[in-house]
């Protein structure tokens, strides 16, 4: 069977759009390919995640459910050679989030540190034939 191709970031900002799109999706495997191998991913309740693995574990128990997740808006990326930070004020005013980006020897960037300083859950589950995508 063929792997699944998916869309790469090729500029840091993309990062935080491809993340909401595979949220809804419940893509988890497509959520773990945003991040380095040795990633870190703060959760809500003080956990971390730390290496695919526990991210993979961590966005399955979140997509379970399927809540639907909006986009905030996204602050220009500030960038350090193949370095790029990023952050996003995520809607109503809910919080906001900061990563670290890395570019890949490809040219497309993965997130190898995470810290989402909001809920996960932006609105209730909902039915799923009214979401785009």
């Amino acid at each position: 069977m063929a792997e699944k191709v998916r869309e790469r970031a090729q500029r840091p900002e993309d990062l935080s759009r491809l993340v909401v799109e595979r949220l809804n999706a419940g893509d988890v495997d497509g959520l773990v390919e945003l991040y380095e191998s040795d990633a870190v991913l703060a959760l809500p309740d003080g956990v971390v995640a730390t290496g695919v693995e526990e991210i993979r574990v961590a966005y399955a128990r979140l997509v379970a459910d399927r809540p639907v997740f909006q986009p905030g808006h996204q602050a220009p990326a500030l960038l350090a050679g193949d370095l790029a930070l990023t952050s996003s004020r995520l809607p109503g005013g809910t919080g906001a989030t900061v990563e670290v980006a890395r570019r890949q020897p490809d040219g497309s960037w993965r997130w190898i540190l995470d810290q989402p300083n909001a809920p996960w859950v932006v609105s209730e589950p909902v039915d799923r034939s009214t979401v785009p995508g």
